[in-house]
């Protein structure tokens, strides 16, 4: 089902008991980050919890935000419209199945027709709710040769005499150590300057003052690639945030799909309705109409880049200080009801987890196109996303797993994936316990090991070079012909099923 608003959504998780309202104010420094980490690392990820009176600096804001929406299996259901995640991939694997692609490029290409099959692409549309209050901001009349230091959140006669309400925003600061506030579920939309195609990622944005903000873009993203080419052709690089509308915004934001494939496409056929889109006041980009807050700019490549960080990160530790874009803000935008949604990352489980497994079912089943043996795949709460993978895989030859691993390593963002361990198809790789009993069962260290190297993720702290690691892929599968090992591979403990059966007869009594 399509949700209209954010709120619309928040409403839908209330009727279903999901949601916890806190009525008493709470703080955006540090307190709401305090609460939702309590509520994320609960069984199954707690509940969602809407704080009705936010504060910044003490002030009550009028806007009130919303956390751990998608932070349960269930939610995450619920955000699509469906009874399980598991449904809504299976209904994409049978249209991926209609007609059998022959390589990846023809498999990019049905995996476009798919998500159109349903619902024509995202339509524009003259206006929306998001422009139902509309602030223009002054843009910076000269070039900026050297940043100054950021202002001091927590004394608010520093922005005394900012006119964005930007500031005005219940943005969290979420741990200690951050360097300030940040944006923490900005679905960013920009576009090729030489093809147009568009793209909708998700980068965090630390806020440095009231109409200027970091763009935390990895070199290996989309916007960063976008970014370059402005770069190097000496242009500004028009950038528009925003936050809210339907729950499919930022899982599409966020989902893995190939560069070039419209992530409004998806959302579309997610919510079972196309995206309609609105253009923006101060540039050509196009953000969904019925989003709640839009924050409009632009990237000047002739200005030096500026320290962003540190960060409480993904990873369990902080992001320290780096240099990066700063997005110069022109307009703001938002409804009148708008309810800020706001997520936290740091040591795991949290809601990103429940995210992240979500892309992991939705395609599962592109992952089997490419490579068909493949049974099943589990992110562990433990590798943060990417660090750690465990495959399922129907072995056939020898060698098999390392096929999988040095594909898998070659897709996507699972190139930054340090660790895969593969492993046969009767095991459950959501079971980190029996993963890791076959993983020590199965294997000799040297024999079934295999060290490569190849990008890391910039966020990854132990890597010697930043972006740059190495990775080890472990084959836990059983041995066969082939692969070294003459011995013969004992069979695993099993109890009879003749006996299995009495004995429940027993028990019943």
């Amino acid at each position: 089902m399509a949700f209209e608003s954010f709120r619309d959504f928040i409403e839908q998780l209330d009727r279903a008991g999901e949601l916890i309202r806190i009525t008493q104010p709470v703080a955006t420094e540090l307190e709401i980050t305090e609460m939702a980490d309590r509520e994320m690392k609960k069984p199954g990820g707690g509940k969602a919890l809407l704080i009705e009176k936010p504060t910044v600096n003490g002030v009550v804001s009028p806007f009130p935000v919303a956390i751990n929406t998608m932070g349960s299996h269930k939610r995450m259901a619920m955000s699509m419209g469906a009874n399980s995640v598991d449904e809504v991939a299976a209904e994409l694997g049978s249209l991926m199945k209609a007609k059998p692609p022959t390589g990846f490029r023809e498999a990019i290409k049905l995996l476009s027709l798919a998500l159109d099959l349903r619902h024509a692409k995202p339509k524009l549309v003259k206006s929306g709710p998001c422009k139902e209050v509309v602030h223009l901001v002054e843009s910076p009349k000269s070039k900026v040769d050297s940043w100054p230091k950021a202002p001091d959140w927590q004394n608010p006669s520093a922005f005394n005499s900012q006119p964005s309400t930007l500031l005005n925003l219940p943005i969290l600061k979420c741990w200690p150590l951050d360097g300030g506030r940040f944006i923490t579920l900005p679905c960013v939309v920009t576009k090729d300057p030489d093809t147009g195609d568009r793209n909708l990622g998700m980068y965090r944005m630390q806020i440095y003052d009231g109409n200027s903000c970091g763009m935390h873009w990895q070199l290996q993203k989309v916007a960063a690639r976008h970014g370059r080419r402005y770069y190097e052709k000496g242009e500004r690089m028009p950038v528009a945030i925003f936050l809210g509308g339907d729950p499919m915004f930022p899982f599409a934001a966020t989902a893995p799909l190939p560069d070039g494939l419209d992530e409004f496409l998806l959302a579309g056929y997610l919510r079972k309705k196309s995206v309609e889109l609105v253009k923006c006041e101060t540039n050509d980009l196009e953000v969904p109409a019925n989003a709640d807050f839009v924050i409009e700019g632009y990237i000047d490549p002739t200005e030096p880049l500026r320290d962003e960080g540190p960060f409480g990160d993904h990873t369990g530790y902080y992001t320290l200080p780096e240099p990066y874009p700063v997005v110069h803000i022109t307009a703001i935008t938002h409804r009148k009801d708008a309810v800020y949604p706001a997520t936290i990352v740091g040591i795991p489980p949290m809601e990103d987890f429940y995210i992240g497994a979500a892309s992991v079912k939705l395609f599962l089943p592109i992952f089997k196109m490419n490579f068909p043996e493949i049974v099943d795949i589990a992110l562990p709460a433990e590798g943060v996303f990417h660090n750690l993978v465990f495959v399922s895989i129907k072995k056939t030859y020898p060698m098999q797993a390392y096929k999988i691993m040095h594909g898998l390593w070659g897709m996507g963002q699972m190139m930054f994936t340090k660790y895969i361990v593969v492993v046969d198809a009767g095991v459950d790789v959501h079971n980190t316990s029996e993963v890791l009993f076959h993983l020590t069962a199965n294997t000799d260290p040297q024999r079934d090991s295999i060290f490569t190297k190849g990008p890391a993720d910039v966020l990854d702290h132990a890597t010697s070079e930043i972006a740059i690691g190495s990775k080890l892929g472990i084959d836990a599968t059983k041995k066969i012909p082939g692969e070294g090992f003459k011995r013969p591979w004992p069979p695993l403990i099993k109890m009879d099923a003749v006996v299995k059966q009495k004995i429940d007869q027993l028990f019943n009594r």
